[in-house]
């Protein structure tokens, strides 16, 4: 929902994208979660209109700038 509110050029920083390192390894059934958060990295990878950071820092940072 943000994605069309968010200007030319402005930024997001999302917080735990690493989830204690769950993300990469297989999602447990039931872990809504993590589920989430995983479908939440793929969906900033794959946006073609945005460019992001992943800062390894404690659970994660992402910083995510929007191109157009």
């Amino acid at each position: 929902m943000i994605w069309d509110k968010l200007s030319s050029g402005g930024f997001v920083l999302a917080d735990n994208v690493l989830w204690s390192g769950k993300v990469i390894e297989p999602t447990i059934t039931g872990d809504i979660d993590t589920e989430r958060i995983k479908m939440f990295n793929e969906n900033v990878v794959n946006m073609p209109d945005v460019e992001c950071v992943l800062l390894p820092v404690r659970d994660g940072l992402m910083l995510v700038r929007k191109n157009k």
